[in-house]
């Protein structure tokens, strides 16, 4: 009987340790309301997106030139050419492609300069100290993101960071470190932890 017993706690033990192992990595693996998996999340290329503010430089074209924005339809709207799709191009991409238009039938070689001035900006929701939009900068981290929203809460996880990109219907779980990369019109949400 004794025996028995032993076996009997030895393996409620076990069970208990395996399961407690299980739970800590399913917070990233399988994260909250469906989100896919992910360890870590670099900075890659930017490419244009709705909202962006750009600085188009059409050079000794100054009627050309000027500020413009990528609007809802993803396009930008240029004197002379018209309507030039930007959506999910790098800023080279969108230079070879106004200097194909302009190229021969307005100005021969063009040579075209294209910046981003304003960023979309990005979001933060859930515990911290104050959720909302705030303006996105190059280089920013969730770290720094979370820090321009007030910090965490007293109740945050602060683990795991949940990520739905502005391209995106689906959240995505990455682990909060330093390194974690932050992309304009990103929404970044801090869980509450339940211990």
């Amino acid at each position: 009987m004794h025996t028995i017993r032993t076996l009997c706690l030895a393996f409620l033990a076990g069970t208990f340790l395996f399961l407690a192992g299980c739970a800590s990595t399913n917070a990233i693996s399988q994260g909250s309301a469906g989100a896919e998996t992910a360890e870590t999340r670099t900075v890659t290329a930017y490419t244009l997106g709705t909202g962006d503010q750009l600085r188009i430089n059409v050079y000794g074209h100054q009627d050309l030139s000027g500020e413009f924005e990528v609007d809802g339809t993803g396009a930008v709207s240029l004197p002379l050419i018209g309507q030039v799709d930007a959506l999910g191009l790098t800023t080279p991409e969108l230079e070879t492609k106004i200097v194909e238009k302009l190229d021969g039938d307005y100005i021969l070689n063009p040579r075209v300069s294209v910046e981003v001035t304003n960023y979309r900006p990005y979001y933060v929701l859930g515990e911290v100290g104050s959720p909302g939009e705030y303006p996105y900068s190059s280089g920013l981290t969730v770290v720094n993101a979370v820090a321009a929203a007030g910090g965490f809460t007293y109740r945050a996880k602060k683990n795991v960071v949940f990520i739905k990109s502005a391209n995106s219907n689906k959240e995505v779980a990455y682990r909060l470190d330093a390194s974690t990369a932050v992309k304009p019109g990103d929404t970044l949400r801090i869980e509450e932890r339940i211990f």
